[in-house]
C-alpha cells in the first residue's frame, strides 16, 4: 500500500520522535544511519517534510531535526499526501485508470471495504500516537 518513500519517510519520522527534543535535534545523516535509509533520500524526504511542517529543523552547529507538539498531531494521511500524493491511496489495485463503483475492477470489491477502513485510519491515526505506542512497548520499530 506504501511506497518505499512513504515507508522510509514514516520510519524517520518515528525516529525523530522517539529520539530527539526541541534541544536535542538530529541530523540527517544519524538519521540515515539509524534506520538505514540511504543518506541521499533520507535528506531529501526530511526537506520535503519540514517544509510541509510535518517535522521542524534548525541550522547550525547544534542543528538538525526535531519533533515538536504540532509535529506529533499530524495525521499519517498528510505523510503519504507530500510523498506520493493522494492518488496513491485512492487509485486502482490493478492500476487501472478507470475503476470506480460504476466501473469495477476484478479486485474492486475485495478491496474496498479494507482500503476505506485504512484510509479512515491513517486520516485519524497521528505521528504522536505511533510514537506513544512504541514508548510503550505496545508496537516495535527496531531503531
Amino acid at each position: 500500500m506504501f511506497s518505499n518513500s512513504v515507508k522510509y519517510a514514516i520510519k524517520a519520522v518515528l525516529y525523530l520522535g522517539v529520539n530527539s527534543t526541541g534541544d536535542q535535534r538530529i541530523r540527517a545523516n544519524n538519521i540515515s544511519e539509524a534506520t538505514d535509509i540511504p543518506m541521499a533520500y533520507t535528506s531529501k524526504l526530511l526537506q520535503e517534510l519540514s517544509r510541509h511542517d510535518v517535522v521542524s529543523s534548525a541550522k547550525g552547529p547544534n542543528g538538525g531535526f526535531y519533533l515538536t507538539d504540532e509535529n506529533r498531531d499530524t495525521p499519517l494521511f498528510k505523510i503519504v499526501s507530500i510523498i506520493d500524493g493522494e492518488n496513491r491511496l485512492t487509485s486502482c489495485v490493478l492500476s487501472l485508470e478507470r475503476c470506480d463503483e460504476d466501473y469495477p475492477c476484478p479486485l474492486h470489491d475485495m478491496v474496498g471495504k479494507t482500503k476505506s477502513n485504512f484510509i479512515t485510519s491513517i486520516r485519524e491515526t497521528t505521528v504522536g500516537q505511533l510514537i506513544e505506542d512504541v514508548q510503550k512497548g505496545i508496537s516495535f520499530l527496531p531503531l
